[in-house]
């Protein structure tokens, strides 16, 4: 028996074959759960395709976290696939090329709040349009961060969404809490996914990790941020919210 035996996940994020949320769903399923996955626009035959690579067939709802028919309407479409929830992966982010790069002193503010919104605001949206769906024992919402204590290079207003979103996971974690639905998100090292090709010079992470990392660290592989994900979905951190769990081989923890 799987550490998530009978219980059902919506997974959002799934692109590739090569993503954290792709192995968040596999392993899920490996675990025993019954998934659903999100995508959007032309992004939902990829998608679909991808999901035919899971151990099981999984549904793919349409949802695009910055329209407000698609929330409202998310926990009926949902209904039709899975009775309830008891998990929501949040593996949504996106921030404009003005945004990235170095750019952060000239980029315009509709392209910050678009950051904002799809990176961090998503995370309250996303959790809203789920809760009617959560059982009276709770609820685990993960997120998938990247470690926005310090400023990165090229990173810019991503890093800044991304701070926004370990503040929203406190936010959420204090005020539904009392209805027993944890919040936590995983800070991953940088793993080669395609969000991490649109951030200019991504190879100057790698060299870092190399440097500091006092575990090894491999940026093709996204299955140590997966398994953290699944961990935070089960019920063996029952008593954990408004954390954030490192899985960047103790990167964090080392000084210069």
């Amino acid at each position: 028996m799987g550490i998530l035996e009978g219980k059902k996940i919506l997974v959002t994020g799934v692109l590739t074959d090569t993503s954290i949320a792709f192995h968040v769903a596999r392993l899920a399923q490996e675990e025993g759960a019954e998934i659903v996955l999100t995508s959007f626009g032309r992004a939902m035959s990829i998608t679909t395709r991808i999901a035919g690579r899971l151990p099981k067939p999984a549904p793919v709802i349409e949802l695009d976290v910055t329209n407000d028919e698609h929330l409202a309407t998310l926990a009926d479409r949902v209904k039709e696939h899975l009775p309830h929830l008891d998990g929501v992966v949040h593996s949504i982010g996106f921030a404009p090329e003005s945004a990235l790069g170095g750019k952060f002193l000239s980029t315009e503010w509709p392209d910050v709040a678009t950051a904002v919104q799809v990176s961090a605001y998503s995370y309250k949206s996303l959790t809203m349009a789920c809760k009617p769906l959560f059982p009276a024992t709770g609820a685990s919402v993960v997120g998938m961060d990247f470690d926005a204590q310090v400023a990165w290079p090229k990173y810019d207003w991503m890093g800044v969404a991304k701070a926004a979103l370990e503040s929203t996971n406190r936010y959420l974690a204090k005020f539904l809490g009392p209805e027993n639905i944890r919040f936590n998100l995983v800070a991953a090292g940088p793993i080669s996914t395609i969000a991490a090709k649109s951030i200019p010079d991504f190879q100057q992470f790698e060299h870092l990790w190399d440097l500091r990392s006092p575990l090894r660290w491999d940026v093709t592989d996204p299955i140590p941020a997966a398994k953290g994900a699944i961990a935070l979905l089960s019920d063996w951190l029952p008593a954990t919210s408004g954390e954030i769990i490192h899985v960047d081989g103790g990167f964090h923890a080392m000084g210069g």
